[in-house]
């Protein structure tokens, strides 16, 4: 059994905190399903933050038939804020509950946690952060009208409206990425300066697409960080960057 929760656990303590999330409850069961073939475990925080740590492995016990709980090496639960790994293997031979503690995981150099990862995002290291992963980082959103500059240029693109607002955007630039898994495309982050916007808007051109993707839902994977946004002279020398972009989107 794997046991995760549909909204995150700070944010039910903190009615204002603001989660950046590498994914939202829907992908994390999605992907657990697809890696292990196990149905998780859903909970609902708000009703179990009150339970102690004995509380909560006594729940696990007799309504779910744990017998053995793994916890992360630097995992924390119960409102009794335990802290060392001896106090809640106590509190788990109490109830029934044999607790067992992770090691440290490391690729490398690298401290594989979702700190580190979301770091490697905000700073556009979108190789590191798929290292750390074990997968390309994903957004997924709905096509929604822009402001038709791209289209003017000769590369029309997809606006994304993001499913999940708490969802971490990876740094402003231009990206190499994959739009549903298999359709190479260029993609953009940012406020587009040359035209004089000022909302950060998310924008995928793909090459040699045909047709209308208006509410249409993608799945955008990002592959490698190519530059920073930055603001040209003209159209044209914009248009002319976009196409030296290109040659990298195509390259295998």
């Amino acid at each position: 059994m794997i046991v995760t929760f549909r909204q995150h656990p700070r944010q039910v303590l903190q009615s204002d905190y603001i989660p950046q999330l590498l994914t939202s409850a829907d992908e994390r069961i999605a992907l657990i399903e697809q890696l292990t073939g196990i149905q998780p475990l859903v909970l609902d925080f708000s009703e179990i933050q009150m339970l102690t740590a004995a509380e909560f492995l006594h729940l696990l016990h007799h309504e779910h038939n744990v017998t053995t709980l793994l916890m992360g090496y630097d995992h924390r639960f119960g409102s009794d804020r335990l802290r060392y790994p001896r106090e809640y293997k106590a509190a788990g031979e109490k109830e029934g509950v044999e607790v067992l503690t992770m090691s440290e995981f490391t690729d490398g150099e690298l401290h594989v946690s979702s700190t580190e990862i979301r770091q490697a995002l905000e700073h556009g290291n979108v190789l590191v952060a798929n290292e750390l992963l074990g997968r390309p980082y994903q957004i997924s959103g709905t096509v929604v009208h822009g402001n038709g500059i791209g289209r003017n240029i000769g590369f029309p693109t997809a606006n994304i409206r993001p499913d999940t607002p708490y969802k971490i955007i990876p740094q402003s630039g231009v990206y190499k990425v994959m739009v549903n898994g298999e359709m190479p495309a260029l993609l953009n982050i940012g406020t587009n300066p040359t035209v004089g916007n000022t909302e950060q808007t998310i924008e995928v051109h793909i090459p040699d697409w045909k047709g209308d993707l208006y509410d249409q839902s993608l799945t955008i994977s990002f592959e490698r960080y190519i530059r920073e946004e930055r603001k040209f002279d003209s159209l044209d020398a914009l248009r002319e960057q976009i196409q030296s972009d290109f040659s990298v989107v195509l390259r295998k």
